[in-house]
């Protein structure tokens, strides 16, 4: 089998991603699906608040996701559906199903849209016991929005994440008690949105800097203990307090699904662990790129939906020949910056303006971006309110980037001491 383009993955990136390349004129694309159905992890997402940036109206997850699959349907994009990739070796990739049995599958560009899978309770290293009733937030989303079943009645949940936050709304909803959300940091890590449509209007507690000490339960979980935390994150003795409960819901984070990336030999990014990408969403490895929760996470579908459009305009960009491959300037996180992303350019590929994603590593309120290159001041953004659980979407014009031949640094700074 050979296409001029594979698409890893059939969620919203890897459908806006094949639709994009498609209108830029690569007729041969095939999208490898995982999963049954295309749709990806929106499939589960049933609450609204999607496509407000895309579309300009509020959908569910479903609609959103139906919006692009009707799309590409339209279109001569080849699609395959419950395929399982192995591996890939220099743009080979080696993939299986129940249908074409084991496949080779020749690309002339790649781009990997895997999306991401969440933080278990072993990769926090949670004390207790082990009985059942402990779900990850996105496993119980699943079961009660797409397969049916009810996860539980008492309900604890560890991590203000989004998709906590949501499934504390949702399990209201079907009638579950939910007694508490319970976050180690001093702030939520979700939207704020979220945090008053999801707790506040059902009277849910949000306890900020503490978090879960003891597990408790023989067969089904019984009771759990949080603590407060000091700013060492380590409990504080006398501050414990039980939660007699049935199920704890863990939204503990997400991390970028890249086992196939890491076997093919494609750089990641210690700090996002995703993929280094360059202004193209192109990785290390020449004509294979990446788009969406792969490459960092995100909180809005949207943002991963302008991303994909991006690899796949410049996917069929490569195809024709049209991106330079050399000189190309690091870009950098400074002060109060966590990451960047793309982490590098090449100011000759930007078509008009050069969209960096990043997030902060704190609270910070009436600052100001500074985006240097040496000692020179390329742009600066004033900021009143800045947080960790928001993606921060900054653009620099192709104008601004001219002349630029050493390393762009982007900072949080106070509005007193940045240049002018």
């Amino acid at each position: 089998m050979k296409y001029d383009l594979v698409v890893i993955g059939g969620g919203p990136a890897g459908l806006g991603a094949a639709y994009e390349a498609y209108n830029n004129g690569v007729k041969s694309i095939v999208i490898i699906e995982r999963d049954k159905e295309l749709g990806g992890i929106l499939n589960q997402c049933i609450h609204n608040g999607f496509g407000l940036h895309t579309f300009n109206e509020e959908l569910t997850g479903p609609q959103y996701a139906q919006r692009f699959i009707d799309m590409v349907e339209k279109t001569d994009i080849e699609v395959k559906l419950d395929t399982m990739v192995l591996s890939i070796e220099d743009k080979i990739i080696h993939a299986i199903n129940s249908k074409d049995g084991y496949m080779n599958i020749e690309a002339k560009a790649i781009i990997l849209a895997m999306g991401c899978r969440e933080r278990t309770r072993g990769a926090i290293n949670m004390p207790g016991d082990r009985p059942s009733g402990i779900f990850t937030a996105g496993a119980a989303q699943r079961y009660i929005n797409m397969e049916g079943y009810m996860v539980g009645k008492e309900v604890v949940i560890l991590g203000s994440g989004d998709i906590g936050l949501i499934m504390a709304r949702r399990m209201t909803l079907e009638g579950a008690h939910v007694k508490a959300v319970v976050e180690l940091m001093p702030y939520s890590n979700g939207l704020n949105r979220n945090i008053v449509q999801c707790l506040d209007d059902y009277n849910i507690p949000l306890y900020l800097s503490h978090t879960i000490i003891d597990v408790q339960g023989k067969d089904r979980l019984e009771k759990v203990t949080i603590a407060k935390v000091g700013e060492d994150r380590r409990p504080i003795k006398g501050t414990e307090m039980d939660f007699e409960c049935d199920t704890l819901l863990l939204s503990v984070g997400l991390i970028p699904e890249n086992e196939l990336s890491k076997n093919a030999g494609i750089n990641l990014d210690n700090r996002t662990n995703g993929i280094l990408v360059n202004e193209s969403m192109e990785t290390s490895k020449d004509g294979i790129f990446a788009c969406g929760n792969v490459v960092h996470v995100h909180d809005l579908v949207d943002f991963v939906t302008e991303e994909s459009t991006r690899a796949g305009r410049n996917a069929a960009r490569y195809l024709k020949g049209e991106l330079n491959e050399d000189n190309f300037i690091e870009i950098k996180n400074g002060n109060a910056v966590n990451y960047t992303v793309p982490q590098k350019v090449n100011v000759q590929n930007v078509e008009d303006k050069l969209i960096v994603f990043f997030r902060v590593n704190n609270v910070y309120k009436d600052k100001v971006l500074v985006v240097r290159s040496g000692n020179k001041v390329i742009a600066e953004f004033k900021k009143s309110h800045i947080v960790p659980s928001e993606m921060q979407k900054l653009i620099i014009t192709k104008k601004q980037l001219e002349n630029i031949h050493q390393e762009v640094t982007i900072s949080l700074e106070d509005v007193k001491g940045a240049e002018k």
